[in-house]
This record gives structure tokens, sequence and C-alpha cells, in this order.
């Protein structure tokens, strides 16, 4: 399609508040909505996109009844901004409709998201490490601020926080770039900003700590390698990451691989040992614990023995000692039931016994017992064992999409979204809709056999599918069942991409 010279001339912004241009003058892109669904083509620029996806993007669980008219009206406004000149009975040539959905045509370099990406390609394959520097500082410098800045909703939220981790990773690039030109002096500054701006992100931490070190502050690269380790210790309860560590033992021995000219990643020191033992008042701390509840039964001559066996069940959770506290509580009131004032009786002999019994058996019984049983993992079926398996599949899952995303070629060899086949990698159940056949389609819930035998059929005679709501709008499968299945379902587009490979819940840019 020919797109008009005055359409060639319009650029837009997302890397901050969004904002087009057409030369050297802003448009004014009209009401909030009408922006919102500006913001959603342009995240999905040069490729359809439905109109049910621009109404979930946009108003999320409260849509307008007549959603798809309100859609036509903002893109209409639309038209009206960015073709001032076009006919208003003529078709659109930079906004245009097809069966599949609204398209915007955006020429290459006239969208920031776009130029930023192209710049860090550029860096990465740069031989010299001055240009990589120089096109990694041209893509920072294209940040304004928060990406999409102003828009709400969950869709722009995931894809302002996607657009924030490329750029935390280009500012990380960016350091270590400067760090091995040995511009370490001049990048201590900048690196505690950023450690302040992304206190999680343990590379900026470990090219902090290494440009202190560089920089003869041999002191200060210990005590920011202590902040780091006090943050992820108190905040999550987790020691710092194999290579800070790592980082931290070369700068006690003064290694010289850390000193300038030498690159941070290709250090090849020691694995850090295994945790040592706890220390001798930790491990000690049982035994008083124990003697106490030795004690109980001989300081109470049996009278309490039921009560610290008791303990010890709800400390245990265990069925068998909360039985014996039971039968410990028997035995004291076998003593006071049968209790005779004739000290030769037999009656008095029976009670003495089960007094004995509880004193002596109570004492022996708890000396016996081991230092504690760990707490029982959830087990199949129960609440927490579900939360846990649910919260395990989703972080696979992202790991995967993640994978597919920067390393496509390994995620390939490792057989991502196909279950159909052997596998080493567990990717949470993702189900690649351009691959897998259709017993597998038809097992989804939700999914009949005919059409699974559908979908098959259909990728074959296209080549397959380009997004997962390719099955909504080619009427292979009800929108529900899509939506119940957005976490599984993924879409592998053979054609080498930019874009991560997306799943139902998630739109690449």
């Amino acid at each position: 399609m020919t797109v008009p010279e005055e359409a060639l001339a319009v650029s837009f912004e997302i890397l901050g508040p969004l904002r087009a241009w057409r030369g050297d003058d802003e448009l004014d892109l009209g009401p909030g909505k009408q922006r919102a669904v500006l913001a959603v083509l342009l995240l999905n620029a040069n490729r359809p996109t439905p109109t049910t996806r621009i109404v979930d993007a946009v108003w999320g669980d409260g849509p307008p009844e007549n959603g798809v008219n309100v859609v036509q009206k903002y893109v209409a406004g639309l038209r009206r901004i960015l073709e001032p000149g076009r006919s208003p009975r003529s078709p659109g040539q930079l906004l245009t409709w097809t069966e599949a959905g609204y398209t915007l045509h955006v020429p290459p370099g006239s969208l920031d998201a776009d130029v930023f990406r192209d710049h860090l390609v550029r860096a990465r394959a740069a031989a010299d490490r001055a240009d990589a520097a120089r096109y990694i500082r041209a893509a920072l410098a294209l940040w304004r601020g928060d990406a999409l800045a102003g828009l709400r909703g969950a869709y722009f939220d995931a894809s302002r926080d996607r657009l924030a981790e490329d750029r935390a990773a280009a500012l990380e690039e960016s350091a270590q770039i400067e760090l091995d030109l040995g511009n370490h002096a001049r990048l201590v500054p900048e690196l505690g900003r950023l450690v302040t701006e992304f206190p999680l992100r343990e590379q900026l931490r470990y090219l902090q700590i290494l440009a202190l070190y560089r920089c003869g502050r041999q002191a200060e690269a210990l005590a920011a390698y202590q902040d780091a380790r006090v943050f992820l210790t108190e905040e999550f309860g987790v020691e710092p990451g194999e290579r800070l560590q790592q980082l931290h033992l070369a700068i006690l021995r003064s290694d010289r691989a850390l000193g300038p000219g030498a690159a941070p990643l290709a250090l090849h020191l020691p694995p850090v040992p295994p945790p040592a033992a706890p220390p001798t008042s930790v491990r000690r701390r049982r035994r008083p614990l124990r003697a106490l509840g030795v004690a109980v039964p001989l300081l109470s001559f049996g009278l309490f023995t039921w009560a610290a066996m008791l303990y010890l069940t709800v400390r245990r959770r265990s069925l068998a000692l909360g039985l014996s506290a039971l039968g410990y509580f028997a035995l004291v009131v076998l003593f006071v039931a049968i209790s005779d004032d004739d000290p030769n009786s037999p009656r008095e002999a029976l009670s003495i016994i089960a007094l004995l019994i509880s004193m002596a058996g109570g004492a022996v019984h708890i000396a016996l017992l081991g230092p504690g049983t760990p707490a029982r993992k959830p087990h199949r079926g129960s609440p927490d064992y579900d939360t846990l398996r649910s919260l395990e599949l989703r972080i696979r899952r992202e790991q995967a999409l993640t994978l597919l995303y920067h390393y496509p070629a390994i995620a390939r060899e490792l057989r991502i979204g196909r279950p159909d086949l052997a596998r080493v990698f567990n990717d949470g159940g993702l189900v690649d809709v351009n691959a897998v056949p259709e017993h597998i389609l038809a097992a989804l819930p939700g999914v009949t056999v005919p059409q699974a035998q559908h979908i098959v059929a259909r990728r074959r005679a296209t080549g397959g599918f380009r997004r997962v709501d390719d099955l909504v709008t080619g009427g292979l499968l009800p929108q529900p069942t899509v939506r119940a299945l957005t976490d599984v379902l993924i879409v592998i587009d053979d054609e080498p991409q930019d874009t991560p490979p997306v799943n139902a819940g998630a739109t690449a840019f």
C-alpha cells in the first residue's frame, strides 16, 4: 500500500507521554480514550489489531455496550488528525481497516520505541566499543520519562513494564561498555543513581561495586556489597547472587582480574563454598528446650506430662503425639479417680503406678523424641498446594516466554510450547497453536475435537497464525474459551521478527 507523503512526516513517541508530530508541529490527539486507542495501535504498529482487543485494552473489565461503535468513532477522529487531507468518505491509508482489524501504518524510524530498539541492535553488532557506547547513548536519549505516561489499565501497565525492562537492560549494557572503556570514575555517580532507581537489578549493583573498586575505593566497594546484602536479606530473605558473592571474594583478596581492562563478565573465580553449619549457639538452642520438656513430667510428678506432650503435638502437628497426650491425661484422671486414703489398699497402689508411668514414662518418652520434624509440604489437592503449583507454573511460563524473546533458537531446541514432544525444559504448560497436533488442542479445556480439527486445517491452509486472537477473529474458537486459555496458548511465528512470541494475555510491541 502506498502511504501518502503527508503521512510519512508523522512521527510518534511512546517512550514518555504519548505524542505525535508532523514535522516540528505537535498534533492534538484528542480526548483521553482516543489517545488510548492510538496507543494500542502503536503497540501493534503495522499489524492488524482486532476491535475486541482495542476494547479490552482501553476499557478493561468495564467495556461500553456499543464498544465497536465507540472504537469506530475514535478511529475516525484519529484519521482526521493524522490524515487531514483525506476525503471524509475515502478509505484511510495511514489507518486502515480489514476483517482482521485496524492497522496503523508506521514507516521505519517514525516510532521512538522502534528507533530505540534499532540503536540497541546496532550497538550489539558494533565491533568497536566506542561506537557501541554512542549507539546506546542515542537509544537512551529517546526516553522522556515513564513509557505511555498517563495511560492506565492492565494492558498499558504490562506494555510499560516490558518497555521499562528494555530500558533497564540498555542501561546495564551502557554501564558495562563504559566500564570496559575505562570510564569507571565518571560512571560511579550514575551507577549510584541507577541502583537507587532499580534496587532489584543485581547487575547494576555488580557494576557499581566493580567501578568503585577500580577507582581505588575498595572500602566503599565492600560497603556497597554489604548494602546490597542487607537489602536483599531484609526485604526478601535471600542472599546476593553467586556473581555478586564471587565479586565480593575477589575484592577481598585484591584479585588482579578485577583491574581496568578486564571484562567483568569474564571473571573465573572459584565457586562460593556452601553455607557453613549453624553456629554452636544456634545448634544448641534445641537442647534447653528438650531438657525443659523432660523436666515437666519430673517436676510435676507426672501431673502435667500431658500438657508437655500436647505442646509438642501442636508444634510438630503429629497425630501420634496427640494420642500420647490423651493417654497421659487419662493416667492423671485415673490417678485422681481411684486414689484412696488407705495407703495399703489396691486402689491406692494402682493410682501410684498410673502417676509413676505418667512421670517416668513421659520423661523418657520426651527424651527419646528427635530434634523435630520439618513442616509437612502441602499435600496434593490442598489449597496451599494448588496455590504454590499455580505460582510455579506461572513463573515457568514467564521464563519460557522470556527465553523465546531473547534466545529463540535455544527455545526451539528446548521445544517450548510442544507438549507433544519429549522435553527437558518445563515451560509451564505452554501450547504453540502453530505447531501442536489436533489431539493436544482437543485436550485443552473448552476445545472440542471438531474445533481442534478446524484449527489445524486453517493453520495448514494459511501457513500459520500470527496471533492467538486469530482464533477468535477467524471464528475457530469463541472468545470466552480463548480468554480462559490466556496463560497457556502462544503463537510462534516462523518468520524472523523483533518482537517476542506472545500469548493471549500479552501483546507484542
